[in-house]
């Protein structure tokens, strides 16, 4: 059932984008920017509503009262597909630093264009670079909240971090408050797998770090936060879904978690 359930969320996650992102688009083109963040969100809404009666997968937001008001850093652990688009509800007005390539996408290009997202040549070098920073200022100047995932790239549930000091920079250039947030949805959307497992986790958004210490400091501070509330919604997680198959990397770290 699990097998079938997968692929059925698999073919009607993709169509509902598709389909939103056709149907919406008059209405998405014809509002002012920010107003017109109602459509990617009413479609981030519509996924979690399909997982939990597809898939039978459901989650919970801890620490809401942690988001600050205006610009910031929000630095979610990075562990599946789910997680590049799942709080965007929560957010007021978000955006991304990506690929320029994206960009160049028909239809999901032009939606990611009028939310003036950032895109970067990752080739680029110099002055390319420094535009980006400047841009990005500029959006954080609006009150605008930039998504970074500081390990850079997708890990599997309970893998060594590995934070890329680029976070760090941004937090010394930017001058905003950081937000860090754990969660294991991994356990459910594994990454590179097409299977999708039911159960339930939390999202855990933990208190922002005001910017003004060294970044140094700033990036000690970060791992330790993010991973001490990682390792206690790993154990915790894992204990209230015994059902759900778990990688070598959670296995190892609930060995050393004595859990």
């Amino acid at each position: 059932m699990i097998i079938l359930r997968s692929i059925f969320f698999n073919l009607v996650f993709y169509a509902n984008l598709i389909a939103q992102m056709i149907v919406m688009t008059p209405v998405y083109f014809l509002l002012p920017r920010k107003a017109s963040w109602i459509v990617p969100k009413n479609w981030v809404r519509s996924n979690h509503w399909l997982m939990e009666k597809i898939v039978g997968t459901t989650f919970e937001i801890e620490g809401l009262e942690n988001i600050p008001t205006g610009s910031y850093i929000f630095a979610p652990k990075h562990q599946s597909f789910w997680d590049t688009y799942a709080l965007l509800p929560w957010l007021d007005d978000p955006f991304y630093i990506l690929k320029r390539e994206l960009t160049w996408i028909p239809l999901f290009g032009w939606y990611v264009i009028k939310q003036r997202m950032v895109p970067v040549n990752r080739a680029a070098r110099g002055k390319a670079m420094s535009a980006v920073m400047e841009r990005t200022k500029r959006e954080l100047a609006t009150g605008r909240q930039l998504i970074i995932y500081p390990e850079g790239t997708r890990r599997p549930p309970g893998a060594p971090p590995e934070y890329k000091y680029g976070i760090a920079r941004l937090y010394r250039d930017l001058q905003v408050p950081v937000v860090p947030i754990a969660m294991h949805p991994g356990l459910f959307w594994p990454r590179r797998k097409f299977l999708r497992f039911p159960g339930h986790f939390k999202v855990r958004i933990l208190p922002p770090i005001e910017p003004g210490i060294d970044p140094d400091a700033f990036l000690k501070k970060l791992v330790e936060v993010t991973e001490a509330a990682s390792d206690e919604l790993l154990v915790e997680t894992v204990r209230n879904n015994p059902h759900v198959p778990l990688p070598a990397t959670a296995k190892r770290r609930l060995r050393e978690l004595g859990a």
